[in-house]
């Protein structure tokens, strides 16, 4: 499968593979944009091909069911937990959370990996990032500077960790003990943030994704884009990027995933007829209509303003 990308012309650079057999690069072809993909690049004065858009959704398709499952492990956990609270967890004082240190070291550890120069990779805390080799850009200059993770973060453990909580099954996921909790000697704390992470790194990438969704659509109808652009006409922006029947398609596909990832399995036919699942399978779809999607358009919003520059 290929994807054409353009670059600016003075990028002199005319292919890359990422399916190179190499050991030495092994390590890096998972942190790099349109994985598993060959990504030829060409100057801006060529056409993109048709199946580029194609690709870059097919990936938003993928990462759905990651943040999916994520959060069906998420939910077996209380969220009354000190892994949980987050407060001054963005100021720069030493009240650290377990999850914010876990995400700091590793963080630490990706980027001696090279993951965060993958443009599709946002680090929540940029000062952990080590220096290491460069490599090849796809997207214009300006994605670097994009990166909305503190409010990710933040709305992770304000709203949407309550809201999961609020929408599991009890009765299948279990529940925490509560005088271990309110001791603040809750065992399950490290667990906890472990699955933080995994779901805060989930919806960061598909969130950040948009910048290449944004890329496309830009190619695809550049003198509108560029007339919004100019013009610093958000609402334009907005307009040229929602497509209403797209997104009506990711909430009716993320709820049938959410019962189909969340159902709970028992050997019996009342099973089949009447069946029971982890979450609430409407948590899902409510969850992009009003976090994830917005939240993607802000990102391509912000990129598209810069994309002239």
């Amino acid at each position: 499968m290929e994807a054409m990308l353009k670059l600016s012309p003075h990028l002199d650079i005319k292919s890359i593979c990422y399916l190179s057999p190499k050991p030495m690069i092994s390590v890096h072809q998972n942190f790099l944009p349109l994985t598993r993909s060959r990504v030829i690049m060409c100057s801006s004065s060529s056409p993109t091909p048709p199946g580029y858009l194609d690709n870059v959704r097919n990936s938003l398709i993928r990462q759905e069911d990651t943040i999916i499952f994520s959060l069906l492990e998420r939910v077996q956990y209380s969220h009354d937990s000190v892994a949980c609270d987050n407060d001054g967890l963005l100021s720069d004082d030493l009240d650290w959370s377990i999850a914010k240190h876990m995400a700091v070291q590793k963080e630490t550890l990706y980027s001696q990996l090279g993951r965060y120069k993958s443009e599709e990779e946002n680090p929540f805390f940029p000062r952990s990032i080590l220096p290491h080799q460069q490599y090849p850009k796809i997207l214009h200059r300006c994605a670097d500077s994009i990166n909305i993770n503190h409010k990710i973060w933040n709305i992770y453990f304000k709203e949407i960790v309550p809201e999961l909580i609020k929408a599991r099954n009890n009765d299948e996921c279990g529940s925490s003990i509560p005088e271990l909790v309110k001791a603040g000697n809750n065992y399950e704390c490290g667990s906890i943030a472990v699955c933080d992470i995994v779901c805060l790194q989930a919806l960061s990438k598909r969130i950040h994704y948009g910048k290449f969704a944004a890329e496309a659509k830009f190619q695809d109808a550049r003198s509108e884009y560029e007339a919004a652009i100019t013009a610093k006409d958000r609402k334009l922006l907005l307009e040229l990027l929602t497509y209403e029947t797209v997104e009506a398609t990711v909430k009716k596909r993320v709820e049938l995933k959410a019962k189909t990832f969340g159902q709970v399995v028992k050997i019996d036919e009342d099973n089949v007829a009447n069946p029971t699942y982890k979450i609430k399978p409407s948590f899902i779809p409510k969850l992009f209509e009003d976090i994830v999607m917005p939240f993607t358009k802000e990102v391509q919003v912000e990129y598209l303003l810069r994309r002239l520059d």
